[in-house]
């Protein structure tokens, strides 16, 4: 059971090395965005010129960093949440919400995404879609590929927090017997 323990918690720290990792990098992809977003407005208002690529491309990125930033805000604990209650519970009582929340929403909703998307993306490869706009960028497959990548970054992620639920619970459980005694004057 101690090992099983010890790879859980590796395979959590691996996980979210790696969405660390992702998040890092697509901060500096969202300045790029900025960048491009930026230089976009100047070249068309300021110099009457205009590029479908350069706007698409701010799209794709905007996208990229949307999509696949979506693990890291869950291990940041900065998704959108209903906080009525959660806030006033104690740390055992959150682990059990994000664990079946894990379980009951996030992986099912995720494999639905992956399954629902799955056909979308593979015509997509099939035809190698590209833009329907003249100069548009001419790989709208890479783009719908973010579909399910998203959906299995958020799966990794939602499985490294129900690690860490787990092993909350299963330490508050391990530590209830000698809290009991100690309460009791037994220890």
């Amino acid at each position: 059971m101690e090992s099983l323990s010890l790879m859980l918690n590796l395979l959590a720290a691996k996980i979210d090395a790696f969405s660390e990792a992702l998040g890092k990098i697509l901060g500096w992809l969202a300045v790029a965005v900025v960048i491009l977003m930026t230089s976009t407005v100047l070249l068309r208002y300021g110099f009457n010129l205009g590029s479908i690529a350069l706007q698409e491309s701010v799209i794709y990125l905007h996208a990229i960093v949307l999509l696949f930033g979506a693990g890291f805000t869950l291990k940041h604990n900065e998704h959108v949440r209903v906080d009525l209650f959660y806030a006033k519970f104690s740390a055992v009582k959150k682990a059990w919400v994000n664990l079946l929340g894990g379980l009951l929403l996030l992986l099912p909703v995720n494999i639905f995404i992956i399954t629902m998307s799955w056909s979308f993306v593979m015509d997509s490869w099939t035809i190698m879609e590209s833009s329907s706009e003249s100069g548009g960028l001419a790989f709208l497959y890479l783009l719908k590929t973010c579909i399910p990548v998203f959906a299995v970054l958020l799966m990794l992620q939602g499985i490294s927090e129900m690690i860490k639920a787990w092993q909350t619970i299963a330490t508050a459980k391990s530590l209830s017997p000698a809290v009991s005694a100690s309460e009791k004057g037994e220890g």
